[in-house]
């Protein structure tokens, strides 16, 4: 679709950074196989991978502000120091212990800084016209390392150890650490400064952003669902392979951003936004039932056709709702949904898998994508019935 630029410096910059931070956070995909080595059952794996979350979601609201306040470019350089070091870190890790914890810990602030300021920085540059199509072609520098992420860790843990995979995270997070520092502030002229008119929780509770909030949270812990025990799904059936899912997941939402990335600014993004929650349900039900590559590769489409949409259509609509003075604090909350996602669910599932099995864990993890997408449905149309179709100025708060 035609229309202003797109690919500025700044938006490529942000991009490749935002590709190689991502490829070294996806590494930890593997980490479970690492946590089951080591002892751990599903419900500590769980908790485990919920530490991280929690460390993020409890950072966002200092970042946020310190996006809006001190400017995109000091976050982006000290989450690329911390994610480095952090990344190195793991290879002091010694079993199940406080030392893993306190990394854990340490690895969500990378994240709540990383992932809130490059996402911030491209919906900063992208014309307001394109914003969804924009925010949907910038996720595909992170939907890229989520595929080469499950293939490389594959590769190397089949040659060397976990040891190994973390020094090659490190090398990502370093790489990327020097595409981002060149990063100037985005934030527009008249807002550098001046903070955000609000303080973190008057954003959060804006009406108007409260179901998106919900939307958000309800699909992040159906994602948690593979995110977190994919792994050991793998290993206890012997069924597919990571890279395989992984694989698909970020190819077919890759190719629906490149090709149909437009198509929520055309049609309007409610229209859009549920069929792409019935893929995501629909290839969570698939899962558990896959015998084979085939049924594993349907079911990665799935998923990965829900990813492609989900995501840029909450977040357009979080900047559309949010003023541009509060863009850092409502962007830092909703890639926060994602870290509560994790943290509710993947202990949450965790618990579930551990009485059950995996076929009753991942419909759960569907009922969970159900039930917030028709809360959602409702609540959103009679607090924003205009502005569930239609973008609004980025002043209308």
């Amino acid at each position: 679709m035609a229309g202003p630029q797109l690919f500025t410096r700044a938006f490529v910059l942000a991009a490749v950074a935002n590709l190689l931070h991502s490829l070294a956070f996806f590494g930890y995909l593997h980490l479970p196989g690492y946590l089951s080595d080591e002892g751990a059952d599903e419900l500590l794996i769980g908790i485990v991978v919920g530490t991280m979350a929690a460390s993020a979601i409890l950072l966002r609201p200092f970042v946020g502000s310190m996006l809006d306040r001190q400017g995109r470019r000091v976050v982006a350089r000290i989450g690329s120091v911390i994610h480095v070091l952090v990344t190195l870190a793991y290879l002091l890790v010694d079993g199940i212990g406080p030392w893993l914890f306190v990394v854990r810990i340490l690895h969500g602030a990378a994240e709540a800084m990383l992932f809130s300021v490059l996402f911030t920085i491209a919906a900063d540059v992208v014309p307001k016209e394109r914003r969804t199509e924009g925010i949907a072609l910038f996720g595909i520098s992170g939907m890229i390392p989520m595929a080469l992420s499950g293939f490389i860790g594959d590769f190397i843990l089949a040659r060397a150890g976990y040891p190994e995979l973390f020094i090659a995270t490190a090398i990502a997070a370093t790489l990327g650490g020097l595409c981002a520092w060149p990063l100037a502030d985005s934030r527009p002229p008249e807002q550098a400064g001046a903070g955000p008119r609000r303080s973190f929780l008057a954003v959060v509770l804006q009406p108007s952003l409260r179901p998106l909030w919900l939307m958000g949270v309800s699909f992040a812990c159906a994602m948690a669902s593979y995110f977190t025990f994919l792994k050991t799904f793998v290993e206890d059936t012997g069924v597919g392979s990571m890279g395989l899912f992984y694989g698909v997941y970020s190819l077919s939402a890759i190719l629906l951003r490149i090709f149909l990335g437009w198509l929520p600014d055309r049609i309007g993004p409610r229209r859009t936004l549920v069929p792409a929650m019935a893929a995501t349900i629909a290839g969570l039900v698939v899962l558990p039932f896959v015998r084979g590559d085939v049924g594993m590769a349907v079911s990665g489409i799935l998923c990965g056709t829900g990813h492609a949409f989900v995501f840029p259509i909450l977040s357009a609509l979080v900047v559309n709702r949010a003023a541009a003075s509060e863009r850092g604090v409502a962007l830092s909350m909703f890639t926060a949904l994602f870290d509560l996602g994790m943290l509710v669910g993947a202990p949450l599932l965790g618990a579930v898998l551990q009485k059950t099995d995996y076929a009753v864990m991942y419909i759960t993890a569907a009922g969970l994508a159900l039930a917030g997408g028709i809360v959602y449905g409702v609540w959103d149309a009679r607090v924003a019935p205009a502005r569930a179709v239609t973008p609004t100025p980025d002043t209308d708060a």
